[in-house]
């Protein structure tokens, strides 16, 4: 479907211009408003008026016999009997020389934004519903196609189909969409507003070649279960996938908690001269609006509502530590005992009393950092060599040449999926059974598996007291209690969309194990800088929304800026306000470039390093002495971590984290800043590994309160 801006999905906010009107037709004209001639809608719809005659019966547009009341019965049963959830398709809805004529309209005379969030990315046009004069000259058989498609006869066709209540005439909802490689809609239900029938018409091109199920785009339905919060959420995987086709309609009536649906990432068209992308017009048809026949004013049970406020939460359940220390001091240090445990880990010199000095102060001062080559060398080479091998071994590697793979990958033995979807999904290393002994193996490179390895780094090093010292030290925040867990985001499937704590602040220790693997076209990056740049699976933090703003709405077309000036998460434990809203109607994003971008369009991260000798983590006569203790410290914001900033310098709250090998960051995430993890594209060459830590910090005492509040 079209991209919903719902409130059951919890989304970035980033920047950005508004376009005018007329800004989705590429011959721009001067606006000016419809007036109220005659339509080809009986009831005369409003929204429908023309500054030209139309014609009142729209039958001739549609295929034949489409309106035949048989037909229409055998529309209905199988509507009702369709799995997942009710759903109907009609193969063949308009007349074929119509269709043509509006696709050739809509890539001659429309513009497409890329547009990109947490949950989709996709070309749009703006929306359709109210076209101006200058914009019904250019595209008349598009305005044919909308008249018909909003008329009143269609609509008592999509009420008798599935006896969803009577539609409105007057509130439209349309746009053309442009699905090319990369584009994808991860899993949501459309429940906004006053939507009751969510439809999509595709125009898969070029029309005369038949979309193969490996070119990807399928339109994705999804069971639901009962949820440990009492609310119904969709299982882990689709149980219905259905490839586009030309002309093809497909509908279903909007509901909380069922209509749960997804599109598949297209994986063709990456060549300019392949013509191969997914074109299509889809929006929602509304339930009557006050004045209209069949108005009912809406009361919304609280137990079927929105799933906004499901989507705030992360529910983390904290293991607690025995003890409450004291608060740490600048002069406190590590014990003996500490030292040895983390030396097993650790690179040295993030050991070292100066560095974690340093690290300290930085973290005082931004609260945000990166540390890159984070673990023991030994422990580093003899994992990464590891998860590259099993990608490959499961069919998640570079030799898949970037198609889509199945939902089971990489999830055999002890790494299962987890869920629910329109929250995340992801596998997740299970922990050690109970009163099962852990391998004691000296050095931790020795261990047997990966699985054993990163284990150790699941179930020990982030839950242990040492761990939780050097935290408190570096942080200068006592952690009350801890959770972790080892991540594969496999490519073309996984992803974190983005959720907050609304009461608590927490720290995030993420340790990102994505292995080097190559290179992409044009770059001489490694896999961890390409995920970053076009691949997603990078982690990006966002500013809390107001409580007016939709926070589905994600604005974009930004610049980013270095770490000089000022971090995207400031002192006080949170991130920095928008100065800006979206404008637009029912949370629909308007940029004329909506899409999370660097100078060249793309969500990439600086590729250059810190280089001044501060920056580095080095030993007492500061200098590095050997290849584990040249761990840059990373400036925050500049090398890996970013902020994006909104038009005129308007700082704009979004602090992204990259996704390399053997690389942590630490971030103070404040109440109600939004975390994602972006979807791991198909063309990726492999997963995306890591280990994340939350933890409760203390915000009850003076030094913590100066931290968080």
């Amino acid at each position: 479907m079209r991209v919903p801006m719902i409130q059951s999905e919890r989304m970035a906010r980033i920047h950005s211009r508004s376009p005018s009107p007329d800004s989705a037709v590429k011959k721009k004209k001067k606006k000016s408003h419809p007036t109220s001639n005659p339509t080809n809608d009986p009831a005369a719809d409003p929204a429908n008026a023309s500054p030209s005659p139309q014609m009142t019966d729209p039958t001739s547009q549609f295929a034949n016999d489409l309106f035949d009341h048989n037909k229409i019965m055998a529309f209905n049963a199988g509507y009702v009997n369709n799995e997942p959830f009710k759903y109907a398709i009609v193969e063949k809805l308009f007349q074929d020389e119509l269709l043509k004529k509006v696709r050739d309209e809509c890539l001659s005379e429309l513009n497409f934004t890329e547009k990109e969030t947490d949950i989709f990315q996709v070309n749009r046009t703006e929306d359709l519903a109210s076209l101006t004069e200058s914009q019904i000259s250019l595209l008349p058989s598009l305005f044919t196609l909308r008249n018909a498609l909003h008329s009143a006869k269609f609509r008592f066709f999509l009420q008798t189909v599935t006896g969803c209540g009577p539609l409105s005439g007057k509130k439209l909802d349309m746009s053309v969409n442009s699905y090319t490689t990369g584009c994808h809609l991860l899993s949501h239900n459309d429940v906004i507003g006053t939507r009751r029938v969510s439809y999509i018409l595709y125009m898969p091109l070029p029309h005369y070649t038949f979309w193969q199920k490996d070119w990807g785009g399928a339109f994705e339905l999804y069971p639901v279960k009962m949820g440990a919060d009492g609310h119904l959420e969709p299982e882990t995987v689709p149980s219905k996938a259905i490839p586009p086709t030309w002309n093809q309609f497909i509908f279903f009536e909007v509901q909380a908690g069922k209509s749960f649906h997804s599109v598949e990432e297209v994986v063709v068209g990456r060549e300019a001269e392949d013509e191969r992308k997914l074109l299509s017009i889809s929006g929602w048809f509304h339930a009557a609006q006050e004045g209209e026949e069949g108005y009912i004013p809406e009361t919304v049970p609280p137990e079927v509502r929105s799933s906004r406020e499901q989507l705030t939460s992360t529910s983390i359940v904290f293991s607690p530590y025995p003890e409450f220390p004291e608060a740490p001091h600048s002069d406190t240090a590590l014990s003996e005992e500490h030292i040895c445990f983390l030396s097993e880990f650790l690179n040295p010199v993030y050991l070292q009393p100066r560095t974690m000095k340093t690290l300290s102060s930085r973290f005082a001062d931004k609260v945000f950092i990166e540390l890159e080559c984070f673990l023991a060398n030994s422990l580093a080479e003899s994992l990464q060599p590891r998860l590259s091998e099993i990608d490959s071994k499961d069919g998640l590697g570079e030799d898949r040449a970037g198609r889509i793979p199945p939902h089971s990958s990489g999830t055999q033995g002890a790494w299962t999926v987890k869920g629910p979807p329109h929250k995340w999904r992801y596998c997740s290393l299970k922990p050690r059974e109970a009163g099962a002994p852990a391998e004691a193996v000296i050095p931790r490179a020795a261990q047997t598996s990966s699985d054993e390895i990163l284990r150790s780094l699941q179930d020990e090093l982030f839950p242990s007291p040492a761990f939780r010292a050097w935290l408190a030290m570096i942080s200068n925040l006592v952690p009350l209690g801890h959770a972790a867990e080892a991540r594969r985001f496999r490519p073309g499937l996984d992803y974190m969309l983005a959720t907050s704590e609304e009461k608590e602040a927490r720290l995030d220790v993420v340790l990102s194990l994505t292995p080097e693997q190559g290179t992409v076209e044009g770059s001489s990056n490694s896999l961890a800088s390409a995920l970053e740049e076009q691949w997603g699976g990078w982690v990006c933090y966002m500013a809390p929304h107001n409580e007016e703003d939709d926070p589905a709405v994600y604005r974009s077309g930004t610049s980013r800026k270095s770490a000089t000036n000022g971090p995207a998460l400031n002192g006080n434990g949170h991130a920095s306000s928008s100065k800006g809203k979206d404008s637009s109607s029912d949370g629909e994003a308007s940029s004329s470039n909506d899409k999370a971008s660097s100078s060249n369009g793309k969500a990439s991260l600086s590729k250059g390093k810190a280089s001044s000798s501060n920056s580095k983590a080095s030993s007492s006569k500061g200098k590095a002495t050997s290849s584990q203790s040249k761990a840059s410290l990373s400036l925050p914001l500049g090398n890996g971590g970013q902020e994006m900033m909104g038009e005129e310098g308007e700082k704009d709250s979004a602090l992204i984290a990259r996704s390399g090998f053997n690389c942590m960051h630490l971030a103070l995430r404040g109440k109600r800043v939004m975390r994602f993890v972006k979807y791991v594209s198909a063309a990726a060459k492999g997963s995306r590994w890591d280990v994340c830590g939350e933890y409760e910090v203390n915000n009850k005492t003076d030094f913590a309160m100066k931290m968080i509040f």
